[in-house]
């Protein structure tokens, strides 16, 4: 019996899958569910996909690996799409998809089947990792061909196998949780005039909620990298974890947007990155001491294309991977500690301490100095202004305006 490897999670989508591979295709079906932080426990899932149809399931633990080689690497090259989203599904989509494959060719599966559906960017980051890694491999989007077309048709589908139906107390909103962030879209939130309500929020405290008193954070960084807290070592797990519960209690990392899909439609999503607001909040801040400004102007020039990159499902592309490179010199001299202050939904510095810091107090001082003069100010400007100078003089010479 050939082969397929299901992206499973358990839930009513890829329960259903199981048993319409089985008999649609014929396959012996592996289940894979990944844990890149959701916080749900997914040992009970054995049993169930057991249950369902499948021969055998995966459970991988991949969230050391979600944030050494995904979220800091990112996190690094300053990349956030559109100026708000900080990309948390959108690089936990590669990761997944590449464990899909390895294990597809360890059991020597001919395909891999996945729960997307044909109107979000999900099956596009999943699809071009698999083509990335291994392009011979098919693959089976059952929401793209298959004749069920809404939440009620597969409930019916469920039940006249036997396949228990998870009964839950369900909220409204299509998310998406991992060790980074949570996504909301759907319901109230498809009007962009609707406010989004204070009860959708699960990693973070309504700010007006939020503590009287403000919260100071200090955040060690070592090539870019950040390290500790509050002057403790933490792994990067536990690091993501402890800024997630400091900055969430604060009611810091909320991003309310209407994004550009790249599936050609505009979406409304509110976001949920406590802990990774923070970072960035504070890398960016660091940088600001470290790098010269013709290096930190052309990175925020790339890290815009870097954004689109991941938003795109692109991660294991040449170009992702030469900009990684441009980025890592870049983070040579990015090491110090950074203070923040979180206030009610604020995240502000409160003070940047770097060894590789190219502030230098004795040039910026208003008082007096004996390091700058003045005067050589004036030989700078009419260089500077040279072609300025000249296309007015020839404007007044020809008669122009």
């Amino acid at each position: 019996m050939k082969k397929v490897v299901l992206a499973y999670s358990g839930g009513l989508d890829t329960s259903i899958i199981i048993p319409w591979l089985k008999e649609n295709y014929g396959y012996e079906v592996i289940a894979v569910a990944a844990d890149v932080g959701q916080g749900e426990e997914l040992a009970p899932l054995k049993e169930k996909a057991i249950k369902t149809g499948a021969s055998k399931i995966y459970i991988e633990d991949l969230k050391e690996e979600f944030v050494t080689d995904y979220i800091y690497p990112t996190l690094k090259a300053g990349a956030v799409y559109e100026g708000k989203y900080l990309l948390g599904t959108s690089f936990a989509r590669p990761l997944i998809a590449k464990r899909l494959v390895e294990i597809a060719q360890v059991e020597g599966a001919e395909a891999i089947a996945h729960g997307c559906t044909g109107k979000g960017n999900d099956q596009v980051r999943f699809e071009l990792t698999i083509k990335a890694l291994a392009p011979e491999m098919k693959i089976i989007a059952p929401w793209r061909i298959w004749e069920i077309k809404s939440r009620e048709e597969e409930i019916e589908y469920a039940k006249a196998r036997n396949i228990p139906v998870p009964v839950t107390k369900e909220r409204p909103y299509s998310m998406d949780r991992n060790l980074w962030h949570l996504s909301h879209e759907g319901a109230d939130l498809e009007d962009p005039a609707n406010e989004y309500q204070d009860e959708m929020l699960m990693m973070i405290t309504p700010p007006e909620k939020a503590p009287d008193k403000p919260t100071y954070v200090e955040i060690e960084f070592k090539e870019g990298i950040p390290v500790a807290v509050d002057g403790q070592e933490l792994k990067p797990v536990q690091l993501i974890e402890k800024l997630n519960e400091l900055a969430g209690a604060n009611g810091v990392g909320i991003a309310d947007m209407v994004e550009n899909r790249l599936v050609g439609m505009k979406s409304r999503g509110v976001y949920e990155t406590p802990g990774g607001t923070v970072l960035y909040k504070a890398h960016q801040q660091l940088e600001e001491i470290t790098l010269d400004r013709m290096t930190l102007h052309y990175k925020a020039l790339l890290a815009q294309r870097y954004a689109e990159l991941v938003y795109d499902g692109v991660w294991f592309h040449p170009l992702r991977e030469a900009l990684d490179a441009f980025v890592n010199v870049t983070q040579k001299t990015v090491t110090g500690t950074v203070r923040m202050k979180l206030y009610k939904g604020n995240c502000l510095p409160a003070g940047t301490k770097a060894p590789y810091s190219l502030y230098n107090e004795d040039l910026a001082t208003f008082s007096a100095d004996e390091v700058y003069n003045q005067k050589d100010a004036e030989g700078f400007i009419n260089l500077f202004g040279l072609p300025l100078k000249v296309q007015a003089l020839m404007k007044k010479q020809a008669g122009l305006k």
